[in-house]
C-alpha cells in the first residue's frame, strides 16, 4: 500500500488491520482502562435520578465535542437554552443542543437495534439538520490551518459504503479482540472513511460512546472523551496520521485507552461532586427551611441547572404561587441564584454548573 495524501485513499485497509493490535503494553493498559470504566458504571448508579447525569454530563460532552470543530458556546447559554424550547440565542448553542439530541437518539435506538450505517446517517442528519447521507461528490480533503492537504479520504459512494459495511461487520464480529481495543480501531476507521460531507468528527465521537453502551461497559453515555481530545489535540491528530501513513497502531490504541481511563476517572470525580452538592442542599434545606424539603425538589434543581417555576409545576411538586416561593427560599439560602432573562426568571444552580464544567 502506497499512501499519497493528495489522492483519495480508496485503498484504505479493511478491518481488522493487518498488524497485532493487542501488544503487551496495550493489554496492560486495557486492564486499567476497563477497571476505570467499571468503577464509573458503578458510581453512576449512586445518583438517585439518572436524568441529573443525562441533562448535565451529556450536555457538557455535546459542548466539548462541538468545540473540537470550532463550534463554541458557553455553559451559561447552553443550560439556559436547554431549559427554554423557545430560546433564540446563538446558532452555535442550537447546534450543540442538536448534538445532544443526536446522542440521545443513538442511545435510545440501541434498545431495539445495533449500531449500523443507517444509524450513523440518522445521527449526522440530526447534527447537521440536512437531508444528505453518504458522501457522493468528489473533492473532499482534510487540510491543516495553513491550507496544506494532509489527508484525502476515500471517494465514491460505493467505495465508502463498502468500507462502512466492513466497519459494521467488524463492530459486531466475535474476533477475540477486547472491546476497548476494537473501539480504537473503529474510531480510526470511521474518521479515515470520513463518510459524510460534514459532521464526521462529532458523529464519530458519538459512535465511541454508543459502542461502550452497546458492549455493556456503560449504562449511560456519560464519558467525557472530548475533554481529553481537546487537552491532547495534537497527539490525537498525530496518532491518526501515524496509522494512515505508517500503520503505527500501538501508539494510537494506547492513546484511546488512556483517553478512556483518564476521562472515566474525571467523570467519577464530577459525579462525586454532584453527590456532595446534593447532600449539601439536603442538609441546608432540612436545617433552615424544613417546610419546603422534598427529595423531588432537590432532584429537580439538579436535573435543570437553569430551573424555573414551570418545571416545579410540571413535576407536580407545587402550584405556581407555592413553586415560586420554594425557589425564592432556595435563593435566600444561597443555594440558587435568580437571574432574569427577558420575562423569565431562572434560578441557577451555579455550584452544579461549576462542577459539570
Amino acid at each position: 500500500m502506497i499512501f499519497d495524501r493528495n489522492r483519495p485513499f480508496n485503498d484504505l485497509p479493511l478491518l481488522p488491520p493487518p498488524v497485532e493490535l493487542e501488544t503487551r503494553p496495550v493489554l496492560k493498559k486495557v486492564i486499567s482502562a476497563t477497571r476505570a470504566l467499571a468503577e464509573l458504571k458503578g458510581v453512576a448508579k449512586l445518583i438517585p435520578d439518572q436524568a441529573i447525569l443525562i441533562n448535565g454530563i451529556i450536555l457538557q460532552e455535546a459542548r466539548l465535542s462541538s468545540e473540537i470543530e470550532n463550534i463554541v458556546t458557553t455553559s451559561d447559554d447552553l443550560y439556559r437554552a436547554a431549559s427554554d424550547k423557545l430560546f433564540q440565542g446563538e446558532s452555535a448553542t442550537k447546534e450543540v443542543l442538536r448534538y445532544r439530541e443526536a446522542l440521545w437518539h443513538g442511545f435510545d435506538s440501541l434498545k431495539s437495534r445495533p449500531l449500523s450505517t443507517n444509524l450513523f446517517v440518522e445521527i449526522v442528519k440530526i447534527i447537521r439538520q440536512v437531508d444528505s447521507g453518504i458522501r457522493r461528490a468528489p473533492g473532499t480533503v482534510i487540510a491543516n490551518p495553513a491550507g496544506e492537504v494532509i489527508y484525502t479520504p476515500p471517494e465514491g459512494e460505493s467505495v465508502i459504503r463498502e468500507k462502512l459495511a466492513n466497519l459494521e461487520s467488524f463492530m459486531h464480529s466475535d474476533n477475540g479482540l477486547d472491546p476497548l481495543v476494537k473501539l480504537a480501531a473503529i474510531h480510526y476507521q470511521f474518521e479515515a472513511i470520513h463518510p459524510f460531507p460534514d459532521g464526521n468528527g462529532r458523529t464519530g465521537r458519538i459512535i465511541n460512546i454508543l459502542f461502550l453502551v452497546e458492549k455493556g461497559l456503560l449504562d449511560l453515555p456519560i464519558l467525557y472523551l472530548s475533554h481529553y481530545i481537546i487537552q491532547k489535540k495534537s497527539e490525537y491528530y498525530r496518532g491518526l496520521r501515524a496509522v494512515t501513513e505508517e500503520q503505527r497502531w500501538e501508539q494510537w490504541v494506547l492513546y484511546v485507552l488512556d483517553a478512556i481511563e483518564t476521562t472515566a476517572y474525571q467523570t467519577i470525580e464530577r459525579i462525586s461532586q454532584i453527590r456532595a452538592l446534593m447532600e449539601k442542599f439536603q442538609g441546608t434545606i432540612q436545617e433552615k427551611a424544613p417546610h419546603i424539603y422534598s427529595k423531588d425538589l432537590i432532584e429537580l434543581v439538579f436535573q435543570h441547572p437553569y430551573c424555573k417555576i414551570q418545571f416545579l409545576i410540571d413535576a407536580k411538586i407545587a402550584r405556581r404561587q407555592t413553586a415560586s416561593q420554594y425557589l425564592k427560599t432556595l435563593a435566600s439560602l444561597n443555594l440558587l441564584n435568580p437571574v432574569k432573562r427577558g420575562r423569565e426568571i431562572y434560578y441557577v444552580n451555579e455550584s452544579l454548573i461549576t462542577a459539570l464544567s
